[in-house]
């Protein structure tokens, strides 16, 4: 059988450190794949075959509020997102859940709840603090609507949102720049948007309450 693979994406190599401790103390044989950044874990997706869980921080260099939660499950829905957080605000940890997550640890919990946590999804069952936020409409609606972007489509429309042209946004992703203009054609049709500028309100609404 193979070992749990596990990516732990946060930018705090100290926290990653302690996150590896309670995941050992927590799962006989749990191999830890670790990105401190949007991009590593990009990488890291695309390298790793075998992902078991992943617990996404929401603020490392690249991310744009729930916008890697939002990629995480469009590029490998197959696999559990667990956010690990020190903005523990009801309303983040409510639109957590909306947009795709299946548990929220607060960083200032104890050690041991990482691995009971971890523990809970790996069995199919989700982690949450008890939540005294209402459910969203309108992040219902906003992540059914994000739900049918391909994931390059949600890059150039994360690029977009930056206030990127075709042509920069081309060179970005590599990609050409009739292409560029195919994807947020489409883009701007999935929203239900008549221009850039409301695709770029729409990712600043990935934004979470505070600092996260």
């Amino acid at each position: 059988m193979d070992a749990t693979t596990i990516l732990v994406a946060d930018d705090h190599p100290l926290f990653r450190a302690a996150v590896l401790h309670a995941l050992r103390d927590a799962l006989d044989g749990v191999r830890v794949v670790e990105a401190a950044s949007v991009s590593a874990l990009i990488e890291a997706l695309e390298r790793e075959v075998q992902i078991d869980l992943v617990l996404l921080d929401l603020t490392m260099p690249g991310a744009r509020g729930l916008s890697s939660l939002v990629h995480l499950r469009g590029e490998r829905p197959e696999v559990p997102v667990v956010v690990i957080s020190s903005n523990d605000h009801p309303r983040t940890i409510r639109r957590a859940q909306q947009f795709g997550a299946v548990g929220f640890i607060p960083k200032s919990s104890p050690a041991e709840s990482i691995g009971e946590a971890v523990r809970a999804v790996l069995d199919g069952g989700d982690w949450f603090p008890p939540l005294t936020a209402e459910r969203s409409d309108a992040d219902a609606e906003l992540a059914t609507r994000l739900a049918q972007l391909t994931p390059q489509q949600f890059r150039v429309l994360l690029s977009l949102a930056d206030g990127l042209l075709n042509k920069q946004i081309a060179h970005e992703l590599g990609l050409a720049e009739n292409t560029v203009k195919v994807h947020v054609t489409a883009i701007l049709k999935k929203l239900g948007c008549h221009s850039r500028t409301q695709a770029a309100v729409m990712v600043k609404a990935l934004e979470p309450e505070g600092e996260a």
